[in-house]
Order: C-alpha cells, then structure tokens, then sequence
C-alpha cells in the first residue's frame, strides 16, 4: 500500500473474483501476461516496484521542498534546478498512484522497464508543453528557459535512479513505446467498432 489513502486496484480479493483469463496463478501468486508486451508479471511484483518507486519519490520530494523554500530570490539556476527536478518527482509520484490505483484497466499492468518507458515520453511530453508556455502553473518562474534546460539534463538519469534501472533500461524504449503505440491503437478500434455498432442499433431503433 502507498499510504492509507491509496490501495491497489487489483487486490488478492479482486483478482479472485474477475473472470479474466489473462489473470493466472501459480507458486508467485496471482500473474498477467501483460496486455502491451505479452510478458508474464506478478501483481505483488509490480506493485512492490510502484511501492520502492513512490518511497524514493516521496523522500526526495520531502528534501526538494526545503531545499527551495530556503534558497535566496536571487538565485535563479539554483531555483530553476531544483524546480525541473520537483516536476519530474511530481509527475513519477502522479502516475505511480494512478497505475496504482487502478482496478479497472490491466493495460496499466506492465513490467518495471516498460512503466519507466512511460514516464520517459511524460516527461518528455511536458518538457515539450514547457517550452511552449503551455503549462499554466504559479510555482513556475516567468522565464522557464533554464527549468526546461535542466529537464534536459537531469530527466533521464533522475528516472533511472528513482526506478533502481541500469543505463540499458531506456535503450529499449523504442520496442516499448511501439507496443504501447499499437495496444492504444487496438483500443481506439475496438472503440470505434462500439460506436458504429451503437449507431446501427439507435438507427434500427433496437
């Protein structure tokens, strides 16, 4: 459990229950084939990944906040450093509790590397928002040209440290952001596919 307040979706009790046939048990406990990589993973390992993750999150958070509140106005590096380094703990910490919490979807069951993958091209999405001046936030300098020069810098090496992960993790990146690309893809079919069946039911006025 990440705190009181955040539980795991998908409880021993739950699993139990849901009539899945991807959802498998043996000696590990309950397992999934993961729906974005056909890849075997326990749920009790993966949420004690989320766990490790949010823990490392959670204590730097603690540290950065001080850190940025005690620094002096004039300081404006030190503040943007600290700064890009707070947005990337706060989006990993974001995302942890939602692929957390969730009971609902088993597309967001996947292995340490491709969760990493995930967060590598949020970050990469917001920097990108960034230096557009599209992320209307109050905590941010008026001039964020250096907060996105150290998201640069530091994103990368920040995500393999709160995640435990080798150099290596993120050379994988293309398999996994192309396995992702097409699972949403199938999503948006099977979506499409409803709709268009709805519609002939309302027309045929079923």
């Amino acid at each position: 459990m990440l705190s009181e307040n955040y539980k795991r979706g998908f409880s021993d009790e739950k699993l139990k229950s849901i009539p899945e046939p991807k959802v498998k048990y043996d000696a590990g406990g309950f397992y999934i084939m993961t729906i974005s990589e056909n890849v075997k993973v326990y749920f009790d390992d993966y949420y004690r990944f989320l766990e490790t993750a949010y823990d490392r999150c959670q204590t730097e958070l603690d540290r950065v906040n001080v850190k940025i509140a005690s620094l002096d106005k004039t300081w404006n590096e030190s503040r943007a450093y600290y700064t890009a380094y707070r947005i990337i703990l706060q989006a990993v910490a974001k995302n942890i509790r939602s692929f957390y919490t969730d009971g609902s979807n088993f597309g967001v069951v996947m292995t340490p590397w491709c969760f990493g993958t995930v967060m590598l091209e949020k970050i990469e999405t917001y920097r990108e928002r960034l230096a557009k001046g599209q992320v209307p936030d109050e905590t941010l300098p008026e001039n964020t040209y250096y907060v996105v020069r150290y998201l640069d810098e530091i994103y990368k090496k920040t995500l393999l440290d709160l995640f435990d992960f080798p150099e290596e993790a993120f050379k994988m990146r293309w398999q996994y952001s192309e396995l992702l690309k097409r699972y949403s893809k199938v999503l948006q079919n099977i979506t499409g596919s409803l709709q268009s069946v709805l519609l002939m039911v309302k027309s045929y006025g079923v």
